[in-house]
């Protein structure tokens, strides 16, 4: 088969199978893209394109990323996605070598993800039910905050949940994950309390919406933006403003944070691996066994700040 004659036709040929043959997510697509498009316009200045660069090219490449100062973890994906468009482009006969297949990648940085302590997650809780400049956004608020912890979602899943997964004072709610996989997670009795508030309040709302000649939204968390829903952005602001008002560092405060501070908290009460990685997605538990370097690394500083026989050089270690 003929290889694309520019750039950004190859970059949206691979997108598009990607999405098609595996269900790549729209966030995975959109990373590729960037790095895709990043490399390309690095070899197009070199007078090169996807079709002539070689393996000196595409290391030359990494090392100037590396010159710019990215992230391990960057600069993994980076080579992660070159990779994947020639493995792609080598299938589809558009080129008759891979010149990205055999460099290793830089690693990846191990670094264990923040978490939140049980009481801070309280206080964010708290602070998300006294949130809002009305009843319904504070009904809203302490919903979504309610969910993710219980749960463990991620904050793309969480926004745009379905309404009609909501119905029916749910004990379990469907989740579509990553790759279009579908998962069910257990709702505590608070989540199921603040989400059957609040769906009420979102019917009011819905109800007064379709009577001005809105149209009825099929999401959970509606919004009148392009998307639909909530987005994740607006979340992410939300979220800060809980961490302000709750008196948590909003530093340590992301979406992302409340998802790893749920896999902690289960792990430390008993839970195992297995069961975890399920509720959270995880397509591999090794992924999931960063969470007992967590827990690991609590423990030691417990000891350290607690222990009568820790001495104040052991405690200034944790500052």
């Amino acid at each position: 088969m003929r290889a694309p004659a520019t750039s950004d036709l190859w970059i949206s040929g691979f997108l598009e199978a990607q999405a098609a043959e595996l269900g790549a997510a729209t966030n995975t697509q959109l990373a590729y893209g960037r790095d895709l498009k990043d490399f390309a316009g690095w070899i197009e200045r070199r007078k090169h394109d996807f079709a002539t660069a070689d393996r000196n090219m595409v290391e030359a490449y990494l090392i100037d990323c590396d010159a710019q100062g990215l992230a391990k973890s960057t600069r993994a994906r980076r080579l992660s996605a070159i990779k994947q468009i020639y493995r792609f482009a080598f299938e589809e006969g558009w080129r008759q070598d891979n010149p990205a297949i055999q460099i290793k990648g830089p690693g990846r940085e191990k670094r264990l993800p923040k978490t939140l302590e049980v009481v801070e997650v309280d206080r964010l809780l708290d602070a998300a039910r006294n949130s809002g400049r009305t009843l319904q956004d504070r009904l809203r608020n302490i919903c979504l905050m309610e969910l993710l912890y219980a749960t463990g979602m991620r904050v793309t899943e969480l926004v745009s949940l379905p309404v009609s997964s909501a119905r029916g004072d749910p004990r379990m709610l469907l989740i579509l994950g990553k790759g279009g996989k579908e998962r069910m997670v257990p709702l505590s009795p608070p989540a199921r309390n603040a989400l059957t508030l609040w769906l009420a309040a979102r019917d009011e709302l819905e109800d007064k919406a379709v009577a001005k000649g809105a149209g009825r939204s099929k999401y959970l968390f509606p919004s009148r933006g392009k998307l639909g829903h909530l987005t994740r952005h607006r979340f992410y602001l939300l979220i800060k403003e809980f961490a302000v008002q709750g008196g948590v560092s909003p530093d340590k405060v992301t979406p992302h944070t409340l998802r790893h501070a749920f896999a902690t908290h289960l792990l430390a009460n008993g839970a195992d691996l297995r069961s975890i990685q399920t509720l959270l997605g995880h397509a591999d538990v090794a992924t999931t066994e960063i969470y007992t370097h967590v827990l690991d690394e609590r423990l030691a500083e417990l000891v350290l700040e607690h222990h009568p026989l820790a001495t104040e050089n052991d405690k200034k270690k944790l500052d």
